[in-house]
């Protein structure tokens, strides 16, 4: 099974579906497809090494092998779960430089020091006030704990991966890209949205006249995308008239209910003063 599913707005995917003794095996990468409204040819390239390549309007647009894209045969080779880090492995790719010595004295250098440029103050009495000592700034010379600097790790062998066996339960099929024969071609259409066309249908052994097929579809496409924007242009345009003869129709109805609220209102108010010019006739002062 081959082609695009546009369902919806999310479903925009292009299914590459192989059969193998009697079972399906949907294709592990997630493929798009287009989604504008003009004509597109969807190539699939099935090949005697079992690679594969998938064309879109005669431009390759992925490919890759069965045995890997595909879940049909066990992998070739599997992780060995048995395989443990040997003890000397060293995944260190910086170490503290071995040869380097701390200087003599480094810890002595003080965290802060008086200020140098700070001078006592005029009307500072040491009989009254004490020693004048002046304040503490940040020690310049202070460079934090002594720590070896970082050097290459000549014993560095990268991180440890876990190493790749053959996967005993593989069985390789030559045969595995053979397709059976063919009788048939069959289109599974669930239609959502009415405008859909399938047409140039080919199976074929022979690549270069794929394509030269393609190209003799896509002659006229450049016509066919004026036409489509043209056919847009008309659509959009009479989508705006009828959405410009709503508003005037809505705008219509509007006035219409305001005029009738008006007069409603108006005679309400010319009820109520009969009323009253009655009441006051029945009961004169």
């Amino acid at each position: 099974m081959f082609g695009p599913d546009l369902c919806g707005t999310q479903t925009k995917k292009l299914h590459v579906i192989l059969s193998y003794q009697g079972q399906n095996y949907p294709i592990k990468k997630d493929l798009q497809c287009e989604t504008d409204k003009l004509t597109h040819f969807y190539t699939f390239i099935l090949r005697p090494d079992a690679s594969y390549s998938v064309w879109i309007d005669g431009r390759e647009r992925d490919s890759g092998s069965m045995y890997t894209d595909w879940d049909i045969l066990p992998p070739r080779k599997i992780k060995d779960l048995n395989a443990k880090k040997p003890a000397d492995w060293e995944e260190r790719e910086y170490i503290d430089d071995p040869n380097q010595v701390k200087p003599e004295g480094y810890d002595s250098i003080p965290r802060e020091i008086p200020d140098p440029n700070a001078k006592k103050p005029d009307h500072w009495d040491e009989e009254e006030d004490g020693i004048w000592r002046p304040p503490k700034v940040p020690n310049p010379a202070y460079k934090g704990p002594w720590k070896r600097k970082k050097v290459k790790n000549p014993n560095y062998k990268g991180k440890w991966k876990t190493p790749w066996i053959d996967n005993p339960e593989f069985e390789d099929d030559p045969d595995l890209y053979v397709l059976r024969p063919t009788k048939y071609v069959g289109i599974e259409i669930w239609q959502v949205k009415a405008g859909s066309v399938f047409d140039n249908i080919l199976i074929c052994d022979d690549p270069d006249y794929a394509k030269k097929v393609i190209e003799e579809v896509f002659v006229h496409r450049e016509a066919e995308k004026e036409a489509f924007e043209e056919a847009e242009k008309v659509r959009k345009a009479r989508e705006e008239e009828e959405s410009q003869r709503a508003r005037e129709e809505g705008e219509k109805r509007r006035r219409d209910r305001d005029r009738d609220r008006h007069r409603d209102r108006h005679r309400r108010v010319s009820f109520s003063h009969v009323f009253e010019l009655d009441m006051l006739c029945a009961f004169p002062f």
